[in-house]
Formats: C-alpha cells, sequence, structure tokens
C-alpha cells in the first residue's frame, strides 16, 4: 500500500477513537475545556478525511484536464484544513465565554477526565511523528497539515490536563473555561502558520531561497549558461523552466542530449522535479 495513503488512515483511526473517548468523557464531567478538545479532534477527524483524499488523489499521473499532474489538491486541501481549525477555535473560544458568564460551573470526574486527556496527548503525538517523517519523505503538504493538526491537539490536551489538575488542587471550577480559551488561542496560531504554508503555494510562488541557491550550484556545477530561471511548487511537485545559451552552430541532435543530460541531473537531485529548457543562440 502506497505509504503516504497508509499513515492517513491511520490518522483517521485514531482520530475517530479519541473523538468518542473525549466526548462520553466531556459529557459526564461537564468540562467545556474537554468538550472543546472533542470539537478540536472533531476538526482532525475532517483534516485526516481530507488529508486521506488528497493524497490518493495528487499522486494520479497526468492527464488531458491535468497536464501538470494533481499536486495542489494537496495544497488545497491544507488551506481547508486549516480554515476548520480556525472554525474549531472561535466555537470553544465562545462556549468557554458563555461558561464563564452563564451559572455557576459544576464539574464531576476531573480525575477521569485529565487521565483521558494524557492518554489523548500520546496517541497525538505517535501518530504525528509518524506522520511528520513520511511528510518529509513524501513532501507531501496534506500530510504536514494533518500532522500539524496531531502537533496543536497534542500541546492542546497536555493543557486541558494540567487545567484540570490545577481545578482538583485549588477547587477553582471557572479555571476550567479559561483553560479552553487559551486552547483556542493556540489553535488560532498553529492555524495561521498551516494556512500560509498551504495558501502560498496556489500562488506560484517560487522555491525557497536556501532550495533556489542549491538549484544554481548545480546548475553551474554542470557549466550551464542560463537565464530566466523559475521555479514554483505544486503539493509535492516541483516545477522548473529556463533558458539556457548554447552555440549557435550546434546540432538539434547534440542540443537535445545535452538539455536530457542537464534534465538527469537536476531530477537526480531534487525529488518530483519537472523541467523544462529554452534553448537559445550564443
Amino acid at each position: 500500500m502506497n505509504a503516504k495513503v497508509s499513515i492517513a488512515r491511520l490518522s483517521l483511526i485514531s482520530n475517530t477513537c479519541l473523538i468518542i473517548m473525549k466526548l462520553v468523557v466531556g459529557i459526564i464531567s461537564g468540562s467545556v475545556s474537554i468538550i472543546s478538545e472533542a470539537v478540536h479532534s472533531s476538526m482532525d477527524l475532517i483534516a485526516a478525511v481530507i488529508a486521506f483524499f488528497a493524497v490518493k488523489v495528487s499522486d494520479n499521473p497526468p492527464d488531458s484536464r491535468h497536464p501538470y499532474g494533481h499536486g495542489k489538491i494537496e495544497n488545497i486541501s491544507g488551506v481547508i484544513e486549516a480554515l476548520l481549525i480556525f472554525i474549531a477555535a472561535v466555537w470553544i473560544i465562545v462556549e468557554a465565554v458563555k461558561k464563564l458568564l452563564g451559572a455557576a460551573i459544576e464539574l464531576d470526574s476531573i480525575g477521569i477526565g485529565s487521565l483521558i486527556m494524557v492518554i489523548s496527548a500520546a496517541i497525538n503525538l505517535y501518530v504525528s511523528k509518524k506522520l511528520y517523517i513520511v511528510a518529509r519523505e513524501t513532501k507531501s503538504v496534506a500530510l504536514e497539515a494533518d500532522a500539524l493538526h496531531l502537533k496543536t491537539d497534542v500541546f492542546t490536551s497536555l493543557g486541558v490536563a494540567a487545567g484540570l489538575g490545577l481545578i482538583i488542587i485549588t477547587g477553582i471550577n471557572w479555571l476550567d473555561p479559561v483553560v479552553a480559551i487559551l486552547v483556542a488561542l493556540f489553535i488560532f496560531r498553529e492555524a495561521f502558520k498551516l494556512l500560509k504554508r498551504a495558501y502560498t503555494p496556489l500562488l506560484d510562488e517560487a522555491w525557497e531561497d536556501n532550495d533556489i541557491e542549491e538549484l544554481k550550484k548545480e546548475l553551474n556545477k554542470l557549466n550551464v549558461n542560463f537565464h530566466a530561471l523559475r521555479t514554483r511548487i505544486a503539493g509535492n511537485y516541483r516545477f522548473l523552466d529556463l533558458h539556457i545559451f548554447l552555440p549557435k552552430d550546434l546540432s538539434v541532435e547534440n542540443a537535445h542530449h545535452y538539455c536530457d543530460m542537464i534534465e538527469e541531473k537536476l531530477t537526480t537531485k531534487f525529488e518530483n522535479l519537472n523541467v523544462t529548457i529554452h534553448v537559445e543562440p550564443n
């Protein structure tokens, strides 16, 4: 099975189990911070579903309707996931404020709730590390977004567990919605980072500066006389086009072989690279 699809499926299963656990304990305990975590995990589940289908589609080969491939579906999924995180954070804040301004806050089974949060953090830490490994290996934006979802869940779950622990020690129940608001603010921050990471490639933004410098070094090693260098990214695919100068008396066949050599060297250095070369007489 495709490694990306396999790890995306693991994320789906883990998120489903955690949502059920958090929701049940949140309802029993009456803790808005635990329920907010259940909502957060629900967003994670939706994100995992989106990532699962995105990685399946993105690896499809180019076709007549999509001659440049389907890589950008991963960026689109990342944008959707970021927006879902924003929505979850807003909902958490609204519910927490209602709780603060409402009647006296009653909480039960706080110890069990705290334990569930720690278990949730441990599971998500394991799955997110697995996701990050595959995301880096395959340069998958969708999996990276999914991993970021779970990474935020690790910190928010631990934050909620710590908040519940303080309530047990101090007996101050209004700490519960306060912790929920702090969790939401953290989620906002992570969502903004994810949105920026996923959205910019949709505008055909160039490669990172260090990658472009590495590319120029490779071209210089090959003694390529070039200009009009352009780069862009679509999901885990990279695109490069450039103009090169060749002697005007060079045969078309030799020029073709030279361009093939450049393309072979660059695609060996940079994974999932598509190269377009325009030849100009020197």
